[in-house]
């Protein structure tokens, strides 16, 4: 089975792209979503968290304090990092369970918002970036999110530059509103499949 990493930056439509691969049959790990779940639902994950950052990281009933979380690693770099460290074992045990499950697929799909910046795609057989001009993008986000643009452009600050990722990625999905993105991933999807059954 190949595992195909799926990445792009803020308002860039990965998880659109996502849920095609989805309609085609190919089961799809959301890494952002699953990061939020193992926090309240990985033993192992929720002690580790309790030891770094204090018992209040859990509200009585089991539940995330996030506020008290994002009031910690919101502005500190190192906090936030020891954070990462701490979820994308998790992560990876949860994208194991998924990987068994879908045993006979000829692919899975691995959707990250950090696939490059974690090294998570050095896991990964082949990656796709989904990209947009960056006026696009932002316009997205307002509307999506409810934003400013200031605040868009804050998040997209904080990710890897959407060129440095392309030079990563092994096949790129063009998604300017301009060029169909259906085809771009039918084609891909072909792709996989004949570079599964060689």
């Amino acid at each position: 089975m190949l595992k195909i990493g799926l990445t792009g930056n803020i308002g860039s439509g990965k998880t659109t792209v996502a849920k095609v691969f989805e309609l085609l049959g190919v089961p799809v790990f959301y890494a952002d979503d699953e990061a939020k779940k193992v926090m309240v639902t990985d033993a192992i994950l929720i002690d580790a968290i309790k030891q770094t950052f204090g018992a209040e990281s859990y509200f009585a009933d089991g539940s995330l304090n996030r506020k008290y979380i994002a009031a910690i690693v919101f502005n500190n770099p190192a906090e936030l990092e020891k954070l990462n460290a701490l979820v994308h074992p998790a992560v990876f045990r949860a994208f194991e369970v998924l990987e068994a499950k879908a045993k006979n697929a000829p692919y899975i799909i691995r959707e990250a918002a950090i696939l490059f910046e974690s090294g998570s795609y050095k896991t990964c057989d082949r990656s796709i970036i989904v990209t947009a001009p960056l006026d696009k993008r932002i316009a997205r986000v307002v509307q999506r999110d409810g934003i400013s643009v200031d605040e868009v452009k804050k998040r997209e600050g904080r990710q890897m530059p959407e060129d440095e990722k392309k030079k990563l990625a092994d096949d790129v999905i063009i998604n300017d509103d301009n060029r169909l993105v259906i085809p771009q991933v039918l084609a891909l999807h072909q792709k996989y499949l004949a570079l599964a059954h060689n």
